[in-house]
């Protein structure tokens, strides 16, 4: 039987979604449910794979099938395209099967030309409304079809309204609107040397290559890079029978979600344009009219809604965001989806769909994106600098959050200086999906135009970024670098403060606060840790660390880094001294003045941490680290230590290293200078024995870590240095005291032959940051320089620094629990790199059957839920 690439929207339903995409899915699904949906098919996203499989063409047999629908609908609807006299007119828009808002391209009005345009306005008797469809026909078929650049339309158009003295599109005549097209179609010659295309059935084969295309578009891959979407799901094309919002005052088109979509309050809330398309609403060019103004304007149609939208909520037992048109006084639903929503209604529609009875708290904790907590878990102004300061305008709360930061316009301004770790708010008249990656770099966004449903919106929401919309007493001035509001003028690089929770701006920088976790948030997570395996700890190397990560539900520190203690004024002269010493007297001495800062430390973290386990790693960064850079400190250390700057240089020069990530460190350094290791043991021991005194009831069972293992005779010798000395305190104090020596398994041979390294360490932590750049053979500070290449060319589709490499890394991962349980079937297994953090890694950790996972205090929220999405998901 031959494959099948097309499906009617009655032969699909929402199980389909691999197949026919998120929209297709559900236009088939509300087409099930009897609900008024104009009928069209949907090419699967396997034609999409196929079209990049037969190096971007469309294969006779697909476009056979696509025309042999096409007749099914022309039946269907009783109209022909291609015929003036009764043309049936399309859309065509793009649907994954993962939401993507505004990454992929739409056209409307497909079918128009020169011929069908003035048949079209005959039979609807309204010539205004037949033009203005052939115009943004034009508008949307030259950009995104033909890639001519859409700019120069709008400037058209402004010319227009200029020269005619009005202000809004609608306010253009027929005849405005013919001498439009003339020029829509005079601009697209002079752009492509060649007439506008004529043929709808060649229209139409344009378009669905052009959606096609569109899922590898930049925008897109940045998306999927964002969201882990994989580039081998392609995307579905769905061509749909054209219902008008743009017929007149009878007729409108909309956005609206069945819940708050920023709050998560229960009640409607959404956006309509009289007298207009879709894009409208989304692309903000005109500011829309709130949901509720339907109810007077046309009631009928508003109580329908308010019923489609009640009964799409109980079928998909979630709150939905729903694209209707109304055609003369006749509701058409266009789309249905799970709605995107900020964190804090995300966390609210769970627990309150928990309380209404339409869910279960697993599903409930299913229903919430991890990586979202990160924008509820960051800081919110300080209410009382908040109260001090004064807003120099507002706007529309599009999505919540504090946001400080320099003045920016442009998304390339917003990537720049994003990535040197400036905070930057980003001000446009309207983002555009092009925008992606300054948006995502950007603590905030500030638009003149839009709704709260508008691109700026939908996206800020999705990535739980701040924005405030549609500001239109803006008066922007973006080439000259600065804009006006409410009498100030504010410059490129000077700082204001958005509340994209009450979508006030402010002319100054405010200060934060934490966040706190509580309420709904607390309720979800406790249905979280209910249903999780995996154990969740942190990464701190202070106690205030600690402390946050407690807040936060941590269990314990699996990576306690000891060389961050090193680095402040009085130590890291002792450490200078250390790495200067000729003979290990002199290192003794050196270390001496460490050990009792070291110890300090450490009881202060066991006190935070309150008898949680703590794993502490020993000494890991190459010793030229912590020399002095600049001659006024050699000079100084010249002095203090009665040395020559000339013999300082030398020793500067000998430990310089051509790859340090491979050179003497880690380890290497304890086998070299065993005392270090002694000097670092006696501190931890000590600090659990003092802890211990005042704290019986913690039972504190210290966890030495020895990083960068690769052959268990290295493991050996340094742990029994270890061991010597710790049994010695332990004796002396004539306390009972448990501790345990281990490894971080961060060298493929440590992965390879972890049966072996078992044998002498009681528990393995994986340190997926060095094992990820030992595995791959490139350097984490370099790689940035030539990963972008690999991405385009598809090589590889993410950055196996921010998300585990589970192909190759984790093969080792898998590899090492297997052959560690093996000899030491009780042994601890955790990871402590980046990738502790991060949901797609902790759904692996879980698989391989990890006993924890350690990430940064603000991701620990956000790796609890992932582990439970995961045991939910993958039941152990």
């Amino acid at each position: 039987m031959m494959k099948k690439f097309v499906y009617a929207f009655s032969e699909g339903n929402a199980k389909m979604r691999e197949l026919l995409g998120g929209k297709g899915a559900n236009l088939a699904e509300m087409t099930v449910l009897g609900l008024p949906v104009p009928q069209g098919f949907t090419i699967t996203t396997e034609a999409c794979t196929q079209y990049y499989e037969d190096d971007r063409q469309v294969s006779p047999e697909i476009e056979a099938e696509i025309f042999e629908h096409l007749a099914k609908l022309e039946e269907l609807t009783g109209k022909k395209f291609g015929d003036p006299s009764n043309p049936l007119l399309v859309s065509v828009r793009s649907g994954a099967r993962a939401s993507m808002p505004g990454m992929m391209d739409t056209i409307l009005n497909l079918g128009l030309n020169d011929q069908v345009v003035e048949g079209f306005a005959k039979l609807t008797n309204n010539e205004r409304f037949a033009y203005d469809s052939y115009r943004r026909f034009i508008q949307m078929f030259s950009d995104v079809v033909m890639e001519v650049p859409k700019h120069q339309f709008e400037v058209i158009i402004d010319q227009m309204k200029e020269a005619k003295g009005v202000t809004l599109d609608t306010e253009l005549d027929a005849d405005d609107l013919k001498e439009m097209v003339v020029r829509f179609k005079a601009y697209y010659k002079e752009q492509k040397n060649e007439d506008f295309p004529q043929q709808p059935r060649e229209q139409l084969m344009e378009a669905v290559k052009a959606v096609f295309r569109s899922w590898d578009n930049p925008r897109a891959i940045y998306y999927r890079r964002m969201n882990d979407i994989p580039s081998s799901w392609g995307t579905a094309v769905n061509v749909q029978t054209m219902v008008f919002g743009n017929t007149g005052n009878t007729s409108g088109t909309g956005v609206a979600f069945t819940r708050d979509p920023a709050t998560g309050e229960n009640r409607l809330f959404g956006e309509f344009l009289v007298n207009a398309q879709g894009e409208d609403v989304v692309a903000g060019v005109r500011t829309p009219q709130h949901i509720d103004e339907l109810k007077d304007i046309m009631p009928d149609v508003y109580n329908q809604f308010c019923d489609v939208a009640h009964r799409l909520e109980q079928h998909y037992r979630d709150m939905q965001d729903m694209e209707f048109t109304i055609e003369n006084g006749k509701l058409f639903m266009l789309q249905t989806r799970n709605g995107k929503r900020t964190a804090h209604a995300a966390i609210k529609i769970a627990c309150d769909l928990v309380d209404e009875g339409m869910i279960t708290p697993q599903e409930a904790v299913c229903m919430v994106e991890p990586k979202q907590l990160d924008s509820l878990l960051h800081p919110q102004f300080d209410q009382k600098a908040l109260k001090a300061a004064k807003e120099i305008g507002v706007g529309l709360a599009a999505s919540p959050g504090a946001a400080c930061g320099k003045v920016v316009f442009t998304a390339e301004e917003a990537t720049e200086e994003g990535k040197k770790g400036e905070a930057v708010i980003l001000v446009r008249l309207e983002t555009s999906p092009e925008d992606i990656e300054g948006m995502n770099h950007a603590k905030g966004i500030l638009t003149v135009r839009g709704g709260m449903t508008s691109h700026a919106a939908v996206v800020a929401r999705g990535m739980g970024t701040c924005c405030v919309s549609g500001c239109g007493d803006i008066v922007m001035h973006e080439e000259e670098g600065y804009f006006e509001l409410g009498g100030r003028k504010i410059s490129r690089g000077e700082y204001i403060s958005l509340d994209g929770s009450t979508g006030k701006i402010y002319g100054e920088a405010i200060p934060t606060v934490a966040a706190s976790v509580s309420g709904d948030f607390g309720r979800l997570m406790a249905w979280a840790d209910e249903a999780r395996q995996l154990k969740v700890y942190t990464n701190a190397d202070t106690p205030k660390d600690a402390v946050q990560a407690l807040s936060f539900g941590a269990e314990g520190i699996g990576l306690c880094r000891t060389e961050h203690m090193f680095f402040e004024g009085v130590r890291i002269k002792a450490v200078r001294e250390m790495i200067l010493s000729k003979t290990e007297e002199q290192r003794r001495v050196a270390l001496a003045k460490l050990l009792p800062m070291q110890q300090g430390d450490f009881e202060a973290i066991y006190e935070a941490m309150q008898g949680h386990p703590v794993t502490i790693r020993f000494l890991d960064p190459p010793l030229h680290e912590f020399v002095p850079h600049t001659e006024a400190e050699i000079k100084e250390l010249s002095e203090e230590m009665n040395i020559s700057v000339e013999e300082i240089h030398n020793v500067i020069a000998s430990l310089h290293e051509f790859n340090p990530m491979m050179g003497h460190r880690g380890c290497r350094l304890a086998v070299s200078y065993p005392e270090i290791a002694e000097m670092q043991t006696q501190a931890v021991i000590n600090a659990a024995i003092n802890v211990s005194r005042k704290h019986p009831e913690w039972k504190i069972v210290p966890e030495i870590m020895i990083p960068l293992v690769g052959e268990v005779k290295e493991l050996a010798y340094v742990k029994s240095v270890v061991t010597k000395t710790a049994d010695e305190l332990i004796a002396q104090s004539g306390m009972e005291l448990h501790y345990k020596v281990g490894t971080m398994i961060e060298i493929p041979r440590a992965a390879v032959t972890a049966d072996e390294i078992a044998k002498e360490a009681e528990f393995f932590s994986f340190g997926t940051n060095d094992l990820t750049q030992m595995t791959f053979g490139f350097s984490r500070d370099d790689a940035g320089k030539f990963l972008n290449y690999y991405y385009d060319k598809k090589i590889y589709e993410f950055d196996p620094f921010a998300k585990l490499d589970q192909a190759g890394v984790g093969k080792l991962v898998e590899m090492a629990c297997k052959l560690g349980r093996q000899t030491r079937p009780d042994i601890k297994l955790g990871i402590c790199g980046e990738h502790g953090g991060d949901p797609s890694s902790v759904e692996f950790c879980h698989k391989v059957g990890l006993t924890y996972v350690s990430c940064s205090p603000f991701r620990v929220p956000i790796a609890r839920l992932a582990a439970a999405q995961a045991a939910i998901k993958y039941p152990r």
